[in-house]
């Protein structure tokens, strides 16, 4: 039975693991399992924590579609860098090390998602069409390298 101050609240998210972040970062004695996917591919249960990393919502992708666990706008590039890239794979290793500084300034973000991929699968979702020069590429190295 749920204490008075609880009644109608929402229920509390699970505890995440303790995980020392040093040690992650620092790439020892842990390998994340992270991946990228296609939003618009179907929705696998061995796909674990789905996090969308886009500043717009893909078109033709209902929520229920997608079974995003989190949308996390915040860690997409920036409009300039993003426009910079324009779908050119060429331009995909300047795009990678400009990405790359972006999300060392949002390190708290990553090193949520770090956490996660510490204790279950993460994958990050995108909406380009190419799945080789994109920005979810980048997270997911980001989170495995550290």
């Amino acid at each position: 039975m749920s204490s008075p101050d609880r009644v109608g609240a929402a229920p509390r998210p699970a505890p995440q693991p303790r995980v020392n972040l040093a040690r992650l970062r620092a790439g020892k004695g842990l390998s994340l399992d992270v991946r990228a996917k296609r939003v618009y591919d179907q929705p696998e249960p061995q796909n674990g924590y789905r996090v969308l990393i886009d500043h717009v919502w893909p078109c033709g992708i209902s929520r229920d579609r997608g079974r995003l666990d989190r949308w996390a706008r915040e860690l997409a590039p920036g409009d300039a860098l993003r426009k910079s890239l324009d779908h050119r794979p060429s331009r995909f290793a300047e795009f990678r090390a400009r990405y790359r500084d972006e999300l060392a300034a949002r390190s708290e973000l990553v090193d949520e998602l770090r956490r996660r991929a510490a204790s279950g699968r993460v994958t990050v979702l995108y909406a380009a069409r190419d799945g080789d020069h994109n920005n979810a590429v980048v997270v997911a190295e980001r989170l495995r390298d550290g």
